[in-house]
């Protein structure tokens, strides 16, 4: 069982989905949402629409809240887990400690069983105040990030966005135990 969870990124949700449906194709998918995106309608769309389709796709009602999250790791073994869109403020939190949510738990409660933890990043500050948290996870043990470049280098020039596409080659990867290369693309 894989665990897929999204965080507020939501310009990239659709994307994140369309992978989700891939992976459900092969994997059986355990999905989690951060309070973001369990609660906040955006023009990207409703919340209550997010989730419904998240249950359609893995046939399971997404984790919304810590205690929900907690058991995924001792009581719920998961094979791996991906957070597909990462934000920013979740890089962080997992960086520094801090598990104050669902997703930032269910990271926790994984990582306690050694196995991989992929990191499909959507950051507007990545190559700023996130470039050390980026940094700090490429140094822990079994976490991995999906390949990542600028998105729009003349206008965010401190946005990165991974290549949602090879998200299941970086699963794969993982599951192997190493990190997708290249892991910066152009």
């Amino acid at each position: 069982m894989i665990g897929y969870a999204c965080c507020g990124s939501f310009c990239t949700l659709s994307r994140s989905l369309k992978q989700m449906e891939t992976l459900a194709k092969k994997y059986s998918l355990f999905p989690i949402v951060s309070p973001a995106v369990a609660t906040t309608d955006t023009r990207f769309g409703k919340a209550e629409d997010f989730l419904a389709l998240m249950e359609a796709i893995s046939g399971r009602a997404p984790i919304t809240t810590i205690a929900e999250a907690e058991p995924l790791g001792p009581a719920i073994p998961l094979e791996a887990l991906i957070i597909a869109p990462c934000t920013g403020n979740t890089l962080a939190k997992m960086a520094n400690g801090i598990t104050d949510t669902s997703v930032t738990m269910a990271a926790k409660a994984h990582l306690r069983n050694g196995r991989p933890l992929i990191i499909a990043l959507a950051s507007n500050d990545a190559l700023s105040a996130n470039l050390r948290n980026i940094g700090t996870l490429l140094e822990r043990k079994n976490i991995f990030f999906v390949p990542l470049g600028q998105d729009d280098p003349a206008t965010k020039p401190h946005s990165m966005v991974c290549d949602f596409a090879r998200i299941e080659e970086t699963l794969e990867a993982a599951l192997e135990g190493r990190q997708l290369q290249p892991l910066l693309r152009r």
